[in-house]
C-alpha cells in the first residue's frame, strides 16, 4: 500500500467485513501510522484482524469475520477522520439491519466526513447523521452506481496554485492564476482554503467551476497579513498556509493541527524544521505552529528542503522559490509528489516564469564526436532539466533546405536564414518533429551531420536560430550542447564545459558507432574528416569553435560517460548554495 493511509484504512474495513485471507502492508512509514482505533472498531463487529508487527499499526492479516451488527460500534474520532470514513464506506456492504456508529471524542476533519456522506448519498446510501457523534446506516442499504459522476478537481492540490496567485506577481498583461474544474460550490472541505487566503490578502473570485486568484496591490493585500486560525476544517490545505506565512507581515498561528503528526510524516516537526532553514522563526506546539517570516529579503536563506517522502511537503515548499530575495530552493526527492499529483512540477513550471539570467543553465561545447550530446543528455536526465541539442537545429535546417531545393552555401544564405526562422520544430521525448513529421532518423545520418556543418558557418543562419535556441531556457533548468552555447547563446550560464578528446579517440568512437549501424568506413578517413571539420569550425567568422573564457576544460579521451557526468555534476554541485545530498 506504499504510504497511502487514505487507501489502507477503507480497504482494511471493506476486506474485514467481507472476509477472506489477506495481508496489508506498506513502506516503513506506513507501519508507523496508527490504525488501531479502526481495528478495535472492526473487532467489535466480529472481524478477524491480527497485527503482524507492532500492535496498533500495519501490517495486518485479515481473516473470516463472525459479524454481530446489533450493538452500536464505537470509534475514536480525535486521531483521524479516516477511521470513521472507512466504516461508513464499508458497512453498507453488510447492512442487513440498521448499523449504528458512535464517535468517541471530538471528530476532527469534519469536512472530509461530509464529502464521504455526500458521495455515499450519490451512490444510494443515505446515512442518518445525529450531530457529529452518531451515524446510522439504514437496513437494506446498498451501494448503487449513479451512472455518471462528475469528479471535481482536487481542492487540496488546488491550494498550492491559490497560494501561488496570492504571493507571485503576474507578468505584464496577465491576471493571476485561473483554476478550472473547481468552484466555490465544491463539496470538498478544503475549498475553504480560499477563505483563509482572502483573510491573508489574496484576491479570490469564483464561479460555478473556476477560481481566479491575484496578488493584492501594495498596501491592499500585499504583503500578506498574518492570521490566527483554527485549521481543523482544512488540515491538509493548512500546510500551504504555513508557506504563505513566509510572505506575511506579523506572526501567523495555525491551530488544531495535531493530526499532522500521524500523516505521511510528523508534519508539525517537519514543517517547523524546513521553515527554519529558509530563515523563518517557528514555534512548534503539540497541536499548533507559530510562524514569523524573515524580517527582510536579506534575511531569507537558500535552502535544500527535505521532503520526508511526503508529497505535500514537496508541493508546499516549492512555493518558497518565489521568495523576494530570488534565492534558489532545492526540493529533495521531488518524485514523491507522484502519490497524488505526478505532474505537479510540470504544471507549476507551466505557469511560472523566471528571468533568463536567473535560470540554471549548463553549457556543453566541444568539437564533433567529442561526446557532448551524450553527456548533455545524461546530465539533463539526472538533473530533471530540459535538453537542447543545438546541432539538431542545424541538421533540421539543412534537411529542410535540401527538401526545398536550396544550396547549402553562402549564395543562398538569406533564403536559408528565412527558412530557419520559419521552421516548426518540436521535440517529443526521443523524437524530433518537423511540421509534424518524424525526422529523427533522417537528421542522424553522416550526410546530415556534414550538411549541418556547412549551414552552421553562415552568420545569418546562426542569427536566425539564436532566439529559438534561447527559448529552450525554461524552468527548472537547461543543459545545452553545441559549439557556441557558452560563448554566444548563453554567455551568462553558470557552468560552461568545453569537452574534447583527441582526434584519434573521437575517430575510434565514431567508427564504432557507424560500424554498429552497418556503415563501412575507415578510421583514417574518419580522422581526416574530423580534423577538417575542426579546422572549419575554428576558422569560421561567425561564432568560431573555442572555449568560453570561463569554461572548464574536460578532456574525456580516457573517461566513460558516467565518469564525465560525475565530474560535471560535482562541479555543478560545487557552485550551488547547498551541500550535496
Amino acid at each position: 500500500m506504499g504510504n497511502a493511509g487514505t487507501a489502507i484504512r477503507p480497504l482494511t474495513a471493506a476486506l474485514a467485513v467481507l472476509g477472506g485471507d489477506f495481508e496489508l502492508r506498506g513502506v516503513p512509514r506506513m507501519h508507523e501510522r496508527p490504525i488501531g482505533d479502526l481495528v478495535e472498531a472492526l473487532r467489535q463487529l466480529g472481524c478477524q484482524i491480527d497485527y503482524l508487527g507492532q500492535p496498533g499499526y500495519p501490517p495486518l492479516r485479515i481473516g473470516q469475520p463472525k459479524l454481530q451488527l446489533d450493538a452500536p460500534i464505537q470509534v475514536r474520532g480525535d486521531v483521524s477522520s479516516q477511521f470513521l470514513t472507512a466504516l461508513l464506506m464499508a458497512l453498507p456492504l453488510v447492512a442487513g439491519r440498521p448499523i449504528v456508529i458512535e464517535v468517541v471524542g471530538e471528530l476532527i476533519s469534519r469536512p472530509y466526513v461530509e464529502i464521504t456522506l455526500n458521495l455515499l448519498a450519490r451512490f444510494g446510501v443515505e446515512v442518518q447523521r445525529q450531530g457529529w457523534q452518531r451515524f446510522v446506516i439504514p437496513a437494506g442499504s446498498r451501494l448503487r452506481s449513479p451512472g455518471s459522476l462528475h469528479v471535481e478537481a482536487d481542492a487540496s492540490s488546488a491550494s498550492y496554485f491559490i497560494a501561488l496567485g496570492a504571493i507571485a506577481a503576474g507578468r505584464a498583461g496577465t491576471r493571476g492564476i485561473h483554476i478550472s474544474g473547481l468552484g466555490a460550490d465544491s463539496i470538498q472541505g478544503d475549498i475553504r482554503f480560499t477563505e483563509a487566503a482572502r483573510l491573508m490578502g489574496a484576491q479570490v473570485q469564483s464561479g460555478p467551476n473556476y477560481l481566479a486568484i491575484q496578488r493584492g496591490e501594495p498596501g491592499q493585500g500585499w504583503p500578506l497579513k498574518a492570521i490566527d486560525l483554527d485549521c481543523n476544517h482544512i488540515p491538509d490545505a493548512a500546510m500551504t498556509l504555513a508557506i504563505m506565512a513566509l510572505y506575511a507581515s506579523g506572526t501567523t498561528t495555525l491551530r488544531n493541527i495535531a493530526s499532522w503528526r500521524v500523516k505521511e510524516t510528523d508534519r508539525l516537526t517537519a514543517m517547523a524544521t524546513e521553515l527554519r532553514k529558509l530563515g523563518a522563526t517557528v514555534e512548534e506546539g503539540s497541536d499548533f505552529l507559530r510562524i514569523t517570516a524573515p524580517a527582510t529579503a536579506a534575511d531569507w536563506r537558500a535552502a535544500s528542503i527535505h521532503t520526508y517522502d511526503d508529497h505535500r511537503m514537496a508541493m508546499c515548499f516549492a512555493l518558497a522559490a518565489f521568495n523576494p530575495a530570488g534565492l534558489p530552493v532545492r526540493i529533495e526527492d521531488p518524485k514523491c509528489v507522484a502519490k497524488t499529483f505526478p505532474d505537479y512540477f510540470e504544471q507549476l513550471f507551466s505557469v511560472a516564469h523566471a528571468a533568463v539570467g536567473s535560470l540554471p543553465v549548463i553549457c556543453i561545447d566541444g568539437p564533433t564526436a567529442s561526446g557532448k550530446g551524450t553527456l548533455a543528455a545524461a546530465l539533463a536526465a539526472q538533473l530533471g532539466y530540459h535538453f537542447l541539442d543545438s546541432g539538431a537545429l542545424y541538421r533540421i535546417t539543412a534537411l529542410a533546405a535540401r527538401q526545398a531545393g536550396l544550396a547549402l552555401d553562402a549564395s543562398q544564405e538569406p533564403a536559408l536564414a528565412a527558412l530557419a526562422q520559419g521552421l516548426r520544430i518540436s521535440f517529443e521525448r526521443d523524437r524530433v518533429l518537423l511540421d509534424g513529421a518524424d525526422i529523427s532518423a533522417a537528421i542522424r545520418t553522416e550526410q546530415a551531420g556534414m550538411d549541418a556543418s556547412r549551414v552552421s558557418v553562415l552568420p545569418q543562419v546562426r542569427e536566425a536560430l539564436l532566439s529559438l535556441q534561447r527559448s529552450f531556457a525554461q524552468l527548472p533548468g537547461l543543459v545545452a550542447d553545441g559549439r557556441d552555447m557558452g560563448t554566444v547563446v548563453f554567455p551568462q550560464a553558470r557552468l560552461k564545459i568545453f569537452l574534447t578528446a583527441s582526434a584519434q579517440k573521437r575517430a575510434q568512437r565514431r567508427h564504432k558507432q557507424l560500424i554498429s549501424q552497418g556503415i563501412s568506413v575507415t578510421l583514417p578517413a574518419l580522422q581526416a574528416d574530423l580534423e577538417a571539420r575542426d579546422a572549419r569550425d575554428m576558422s569560421r567568422s561567425a561564432a568560431p569553435l573555442r572555449p568560453a573564457e570561463d569554461a572548464r576544460l574536460l578532456d574525456n579521451s580516457d573517461l566513460s560517460i558516467q565518469q564525465s557526468s560525475d565530474l560535471v555534476l560535482g562541479w555543478w554541485q560545487g557552485i550551488q548554495p547547498f551541500k550535496a545530498i
